[in-house]
């Protein structure tokens, strides 16, 4: 019996993209008002690298305690364009958060930005600290409702391999194709379709439109034939989502 084609992204995966795209990310933690986290980095053994303002309240409490401050991590997903509801998905991270000893600081350091060199790490030992999320439970909320996810699934799972060209691809899209979007549109089920049309978002799963209509907005999914793996293979199936007669790009005639 032939087997399903996926049209999606497991709950896992689209925690593990917005962890990696995450526009904006608050720790909350008991008895400290909540903090914004400039880095929050996914680590091999399933804890998150944080940084926080050293004068913070939950940077003073995590270095006076011994087994860690109860804390949640906030994610929040922004979409690339500036839409009515801006916000695609929130990650919350609930567990236990640590004080990063001085000899493992630098250590830790120097993997993160081996991965994601972000300017912020900079910042530590300066006006920031590094801490650490022992993650206990995650769960994320989107648009379609909120669903828990196992901690071995997240770490089984890769963030799409679009994730760091989506906002420019979004963004190139609705300013530069309206005619494609107008094809796009069509494919929305008639009764959004006195709705406007926008980009929301693409992965290797297909394609996100959202639909602003008078009183409500809703997601719509436009799935790929199959997932794709690589910018070719976006390109060619954007182009067959569309109904673009050129699938495989403009080719040469051949000489009469």
């Amino acid at each position: 019996m032939p087997t399903a084609t996926v049209s999606e992204p497991t709950t896992a995966e689209r925690v593990r993209s917005a962890c990696a795209r995450a526009g904006g990310a608050m720790l909350a933690a008991d008895g400290a008002p909540p903090v914004d986290t400039p880095v929050h980095h996914l680590l091999p053994d399933g804890s998150f690298a944080l940084t926080v303002h050293e004068g913070s309240a939950v940077a003073i409490s995590a270095a006076d305690s011994v087994d860690g401050v109860a804390a949640v991590l906030e994610l929040t997903d922004y979409a690339p364009l500036p839409l009515r509801e801006p916000v695609r998905s929130l990650v919350w991270i609930r567990g236990h958060v640590h004080e990063v000893s001085a000899v493992r600081v630098r250590p830790l350091l120097d993997v993160i930005a081996a991965q994601h060199p972000d300017p912020a790490l900079l910042e530590v030992g300066a006006s920031h600290v590094l801490l650490l999320l022992v993650a206990e439970s995650v769960v994320v909320a989107d648009s379609a409702g909120a669903e828990p996810v196992r901690l071995g699934a997240l770490m089984a799972a890769q963030p799409d391999p679009f994730c760091a060209l989506e906002s420019v691809w979004v963004r190139h899209l609705e300013a530069a194709h309206p005619e494609a979007m107008s094809r796009l549109a069509c494919k929305v089920p008639a009764a959004l379709r006195k709705g406007r049309v926008r980009p929301l978002g693409v992965d290797r799963y297909g394609l996100m439109l959202r639909v602003e209509g008078p009183d409500e907005d809703h997601d719509v999914r436009l799935p790929f034939a199959a997932p794709v793996g690589d910018v070719t293979g976006l390109s060619k199936a954007i182009r067959a989502l569309i109904g673009c007669p050129f699938v495989n790009g403009l080719r040469t005639r051949p000489p009469r």
